[in-house]
């Protein structure tokens, strides 16, 4: 009896693990995380703000709005972007892009590693960074 719990417990895990590592994007995708570099004031009323974006394999970011111009440079893995009216186009590690403000996009990681990027955005002062649709 011991052997066979023992041995379905090592199959639950390998299963478990398979299914892990699969690129699959759910709703259930991993979480994508954020961490503000540099928040500050910045001509005309607003504040500049530099965050580091990391989306895990299969991860996504939701569709979103900024409400002032956002630049990204991507420093490893690969950012999907789906992206309003355009498109959609794949950014690799060394490639920037440009969203426009109050356009709608979400950053897709298909890839197998995850994807990091420095996001600098220019907002209204007060105004959240993003807003999701």
């Amino acid at each position: 009896m011991r052997k066979f719990a023992m041995a379905s417990a090592v199959l639950a895990f390998a299963a478990t693990s398979v299914v892990l590592t699969l690129p699959a994007i759910s709703a259930d995708a991993p979480a994508v995380v954020r961490k503000v570099l540099l928040q500050e004031d910045a001509p005309g009323g607003n504040t500049l703000s530099m965050v580091q974006v990391t989306i895990p394999v299969g991860g996504r970011e939701g569709k979103h709005t900024h409400p002032g111009p956002l630049v990204v440079h991507v420093i490893s893995g690969a950012f999907s972007l789906d992206y309003e009216g355009k498109p959609n186009i794949t950014y690799k590690a060394g490639e920037d892009f440009y969203v426009e403000p109050n356009h709608v996009h979400e950053g897709i990681n298909r890839g197998t590693v995850p994807a990091v990027g420095i996001a600098a955005f220019v907002t209204p002062k007060g105004a959240p960074l993003t807003k999701q649709q």
